[in-house]
């Protein structure tokens, strides 16, 4: 995705970072990175051979074309627990805690986030937050800045006087940024894109999880071929062929 950010300097030196959203073809676009961390290896062909198991069927066992059909026979006929068999592991940066917060809500993916209550900002990791595209350039962006600058102060502030961060953390915005990595297995990934990448899905997590779902269909582009990406309105749905 592309990267626009741009620093505040305040006094001596660079104290927060604005995480930018800018508008690509009407919609908006995050400045958030992710990086596949890790894949099970020969996913799809696990997968064709647990599912081969339930029927003791190993004599039509052909890949790739076995493959291929076999796959998309269980997800049409919604036989979806085989594809529990294979994992992704997904580091993501940049994002806004308004996100994250979103994206736990899936129970079935196993998250590890980043701690407001052992990271401290300005310290160990630069503070850094995210402005919605609908306030950019307008009247409230200055203010937006603004406020969410004093907040990190009076945050800075209550650290030095000692006040646990754990506690000093409450003044933060949910705009704040955290990185997090998240595991899931297949038939999850294919629960969250079918329905944090719509157009009623919320435009962050909708942008992150489009960045996940073109790596998966270019790491197992069986499993996840029915999600078809419309690059100009920023949105996924899904299409049997």
């Amino acid at each position: 995705m592309p990267k626009s950010g741009s620093n505040k300097q305040r006094g001596k030196g660079e104290r927060y970072k604005v995480k930018r959203l800018a508008a690509v073809g009407g919609r908006p676009t995050v400045d958030a990175s992710v990086e596949l961390m890790a894949i099970t290896p020969n996913a799809e062909d696990i997968i064709e051979r647990a599912c081969r198991t339930c029927y003791l069927s190993f004599h039509r066992y052909n890949p790739p074309s076995s493959t291929a059909e076999l796959i998309k026979k269980v997800i049409h006929k919604g036989h979806h627990s085989v594809l529990e068999h294979a994992t992704a592991t997904f580091r993501i940066k940049g994002g806004s805690r308004v996100f994250t917060h979103e994206l736990v809500r899936h129970r079935l993916m196993s998250p590890s986030q980043e701690s407001q209550r052992y990271v401290e900002y300005g310290k160990t990791k630069q503070f850094e937050f995210v402005i919605p595209p609908t306030i950019q350039n307008t009247k409230f962006e200055d203010k937006f800045k603004q406020l969410a600058g004093q907040a990190f102060d009076l945050y800075q502030e209550m650290v030095k006087a000692e006040i646990p961060k754990e506690d000093a953390r409450y003044i933060l915005p949910n705009a704040t940024t955290s990185e997090i990595v998240i595991s899931a297995n297949f038939r999850e990934l294919r629960h969250i894109f079918e329905i944090r990448c719509v157009e009623r899905a919320h435009w962050e997590i909708r942008e992150i999880c489009l960045q996940m779902l073109k790596i998966m269909k270019e790491q197992a582009p069986i499993v996840f071929w029915d999600f078809h990406i419309d690059e100009k309105n920023k949105v996924a749905f899904r299409k049997d062929e």
